[in-house]
């Protein structure tokens, strides 16, 4: 009987062991992730507010509210 006790005690610290270094795997996942999209955000700022788009963008709404129909 004693056997049998520890050979499922065994089991149980296994599993328990097994899904916390899954839940540290999957926050590292998240972070990188916020981390991309951060990165991504800051190159859309600046593509966005250079002096070349912010000209094209004006010309794009001077168009649209001249047009007429």
């Amino acid at each position: 009987m004693f056997k049998a006790v520890r050979a499922r005690l065994r089991a149980l610290v296994c599993r328990v062991r097994a899904a916390r270094g899954d839940a540290g795997m999957v926050t590292s996942e998240y972070a990188m992730g916020i981390v991309a999209a951060v990165a991504f955000a800051v190159l859309l700022y600046k593509v966005v507010t250079s002096p070349a788009v912010a000209e094209q963008l004006q010309a794009i709404v001077k168009r649209a509210l001249s047009a007429r129909m």
